[in-house]
């Protein structure tokens, strides 16, 4: 088997080349991909929990809290005791950290346009379509029988 036909591999290289392109964007702002996405993630007004952060972007605990610190010792967020719950804090953003989600949100945004304007929407509806399926199929554990 080759592994340049198996679905697998399109999708890991495919998004190995998009976390790269993030990367190098989000460096010019002396960022990074993981940092950009939490911004985004964030709730801008009210903050957003630490426990739904990490399950949102799909990023586990160490990481996420990595990332956190991080965005916290550069002055992206600052961390607020949970008035919902006592045990909880919220993550929120600071002024700059406002700033460079709007950055974050305009590279999406570039991304994405690009994309489009360079495959016809059936192409793309097509790729929703087989990317829901797949992940379908995972949640259903229908890949790999017990």
């Amino acid at each position: 088997m080759e592994k340049e036909k198996t679905i697998d591999h399109a999708l890991r290289a495919t998004w190995q080349a998009v976390a790269k392109t993030y990367n190098e964007q989000a460096a010019k702002h002396e960022s990074t991909m993981a940092m950009a996405m939490a911004l985004l993630y964030i709730d801008s007004k009210k903050g957003t929990p630490s426990t739904a952060l990490g399950p949102s972007m799909g990023m586990e605990a160490t990481s996420l809290s990595r990332t956190l610190n991080s965005m916290e010792e550069k002055g992206l967020v600052y961390r607020e005791k949970n008035p919902d719950d006592g045990r909880g804090v919220l993550i929120k953003l600071t002024s700059l950290g406002l700033e460079k989600r709007d950055i974050s949100k305009a590279s999406v945004l570039q991304f994405n346009q690009t994309i489009r304007e360079n495959i016809n929407q059936q192409k793309i509806d097509h790729f929703f379509e087989v990317t829901d399926l797949i992940n379908e199929l995972i949640n259903q554990k229908s890949i790999f029988k017990d």
